[in-house]
């Protein structure tokens, strides 16, 4: 007895060394990363952003579905989860999408700085979690204090904090969150034992895609503009939404047909946002971010979308940080709402 309350006293001393050697690194990058612990190679730009995807699906268990212990492979390692888990922490919103998705409620959860602090479409399902710090700068102490049995983020977010993480819990971490959602859902099933329940839902997904591709009258082109604090963007491929777009088979506008998550705009140049259907958003508040600017300057009324009344403000909150099956099944429901004729 006396060994064993010197083992957890010693483990206790070693997460307390980690926590206070990585506090205070918290400064915020214009990307959303979070100096010191994020990884840009995976970011925009990055040497292995194009390949996220393709890269996440090698990842994962050969064990059969809710059989444990099983061996995790992910972008950090492989980590061994001995039983499933029931007090999951997430650190950014896919997987909190993801987890609820697949029918478990996590423990810890952190806040957005976008207008909600958590995504509107998900805050009554979390109630009672407890806050875990922000999605940039995540509280590794109260990650602690939840004692969690699995930990659940990825290396775009936290890449140098992967080892104090897994000091506290079992953690899996996918490559970034964005336009591999699908299998970032499959991996976090795989950690959970669900991998049942994630086909069930991307198999469902796509038939509720590709009926809503057989009502959309003629092929129009769809637009994605969202403004942020400093900065205008038109979404690409290499997004949740572009993902989606994609899969539904809608054309896109060729300055966004790209491979690519995102390009910026300055507010001279908002006619670059056209479309057939633009539909824009704002991670803030539209006077924080230009949306109300520019919305009253003498461009936004020129662009043929706005002209012929199909331009929607959207679901910031859903269309950009949902990054889960969740999410994606309600900018589903949202295109048919908008480009389906009644």
């Amino acid at each position: 007895m006396y060994e064993l309350r010197k083992k957890r006293a010693l483990q206790a001393a070693a997460v307390a060394l980690l926590i206070a050697l990585t506090a205070g690194c918290a400064q915020t990058d214009g990307g959303g990363l979070k100096s010191g612990s994020g990884n840009t190679d995976v970011a925009t730009g990055g040497a292995h952003f194009k390949t996220a995807d393709e890269e996440t699906a090698k990842l994962g268990s050969t064990a059969k579905p809710g059989v444990f212990p099983r061996e995790v492979k992910h972008s950090e390692g492989t980590t061994e989860i001995k039983t499933k888990p029931k007090r999951v922490v997430v650190l950014d919103t896919g997987e909190l999408d993801d987890v609820l998705a697949l029918g478990i409620t996590p423990v810890g959860i952190p806040s957005t700085e976008g207008a909600n602090s958590i995504p509107g479409y998900l805050a009554d399902k979390v109630k009672k979690a407890t806050s875990i710090g922000t999605i940039q700068q995540p509280n590794l102490e109260a990650i602690a204090a939840l004692k969690p049995d699995l930990i659940l983020g990825s290396k775009l977010r936290a890449d140098k904090l992967y080892p104090q993480l897994a000091q506290i819990a079992p953690t899996v971490f996918s490559i970034r969150p964005g336009f591999p959602w699908k299998e970032n859902l499959r991996l976090v099933a795989a950690a959970t034992g669900d991998e049942d329940k994630a086909v069930s839902l991307l198999n469902d997904y796509q038939a509720e895609a590709d009926k809503l591709r057989a009502d959309i009258p003629g092929n129009p082109t769809i637009s994605l503009l969202r403004f942020m604090p400093q900065k205008t963007r038109l979404y690409g491929n290499a997004s949740l939404i572009g993902v989606i777009l994609k899969d539904v088979g809608l054309a896109r506008p060729k300055i966004q047909d790209i491979d690519e998550l995102a390009t910026e705009i300055s507010s001279e140049n908002l006619a670059q946002a056209d479309g057939d259907w633009i539909f824009y958003t704002s991670y803030g508040t539209p006077e924080a971010t230009g949306e109300t600017a520019a919305l009253a300057g003498p461009i936004w009324p020129t662009l043929t979308a706005v002209k012929d009344k199909h331009v929607q403000r959207v679901d910031d909150d859903v269309w950009y940080l949902g990054l889960g099956p969740i999410g994606a099944g309600k900018i589903l429901k949202d295109l048919r709402s908008y480009l389906v004729t009644k």
